[in-house]
């Protein structure tokens, strides 16, 4: 954890990108300062997790996967175990992984006890013909691959749950979709901290995943962006990848994880979409505290950027011994773009590189 840096605001300086890198994310919103600590290691050991399998010659996809697996198995975030409560206490987990050279993915959604959701979506990508499988069929699925289960409940979300649903019974809360309101009044009981990552591996291929337990007071049913392709996730060897964390219906009226990719396929660099993405965030929607992403491009440059109080994330690149963890990236307050610069390069300043 000595390497693990939580600067108030982190700056950026032109330096030339190395490939193979990993960026990951373990949720956008407002961090509580006693969870600090262990989401800023989890991102860590996700970002090594995912960097070891890039540097032994391996793919981007099989990175993503295992970086993404690493924070379902932690209960810290909001995917897997620890993932949040539906307005009735049910759980239903989403997922989805996407590879950039053929343009594979799959996702599953409305799982109830999967271990490893994101396992799930490959075995959707892979070995089916389908993109997104949900419930029952996706349940089936993984009980044909012999796929692990367990109770993602933990006492954590279980008391956000009782804090929200008894302010709900109080008339505290005039009614669920008044979405402002509540998160301008109770930023930190709102789970949006989803896991995400994105990839480059050292044959230039790139690769997205992301997983999340959804928002907290849903209803039973709801499906944010996580598992759908464009939305969430979102890779193409000929542009990069995106991984979205935030109010997923924000990102799937914009489309935001590929809105992020045709911004770098134009010659953006990823901390330049990223920005970008914000902006257009908060230029459509006009929904503050609602968004955070992370971005990698072709020559593997690294991008972060949120609207959100805190950002929970982390990067590695083959110059680098350990990963570089922070808890903001750029925060995005305002609405107008910036240019694209094709030719230079942004990375994070502390890159070690």
């Amino acid at each position: 954890m000595n390497n693990v840096t939580t600067p108030s605001q982190i700056t950026v300086k032109n330096i030339m990108p190395k490939k193979p890198v990993i960026v990951v994310h373990g949720g956008a919103g407002a961090w509580e300062p006693e969870r600090w600590k262990s989401g800023l290691a989890g991102v860590e050991d996700a970002a090594k997790a995912g960097f070891k399998i890039l540097k032994n010659g391996r793919s981007a996809l099989d990175a993503v996967e295992a970086a993404v697996v690493c924070m379902e198995d932690n209960p810290v975030f909001n995917a897997g175990l620890g993932s949040t409560l539906a307005l009735d206490k049910r759980i239903e987990m989403e997922a989805s992984i996407m590879e950039g050279k053929a343009l594979n993915a799959g996702a599953v959604g409305l799982l109830k006890d999967i271990r490893n959701p994101v396992h799930l979506a490959r075995i959707v990508m892979e070995n089916t013909d389908h993109v997104f499988l949900v419930a029952d069929g996706a349940e089936k699925l993984a009980d044909l691959y012999g796929l692990e289960r367990r109770k993602p409940l933990t006492e954590l979300r279980l008391r956000y749950w009782r804090e929200l649903t008894q302010k709900l019974k109080n008339g505290e809360m005039e009614s669920l979709p008044k979405l402002k309101k509540l998160l301008q009044s109770h930023p930190n009981l709102f789970a949006t901290d989803t896991v995400g990552a994105v990839a480059l591996d050292e044959n230039g291929d790139a690769a997205a995943a992301t997983s999340t337990g959804g928002r907290a007071l849903k209803l039973p049913g709801r499906i944010g962006d996580s598992p759908i392709i464009g939305c969430g996730t979102y890779a193409d060897n000929e542009a990069g990848a995106c991984s979205t964390t935030g109010i997923g219906e924000v990102a799937i009226r914009l489309v935001l994880a590929k809105s992020a990719c045709d911004l770098m396929r134009a010659g953006q660099s990823a901390q330049q979409a990223s920005e970008n993405c914000i902006r257009l965030v908060n230029k459509r929607i006009r929904l503050k505290s609602s968004m955070g992403l992370i971005a990698v491009d072709t020559q593997g440059g690294v991008g972060a950027a949120h609207n959100t109080p805190n950002l929970c994330w982390a990067f590695m690149t083959s110059k680098m011994s350990r990963p570089k963890a922070h808890m903001k990236a750029k925060a995005v307050l305002n609405a107008t773009p910036i240019e694209a610069k094709p030719t230079v390069e942004k990375a994070w300043e502390n890159a070690n590189l």
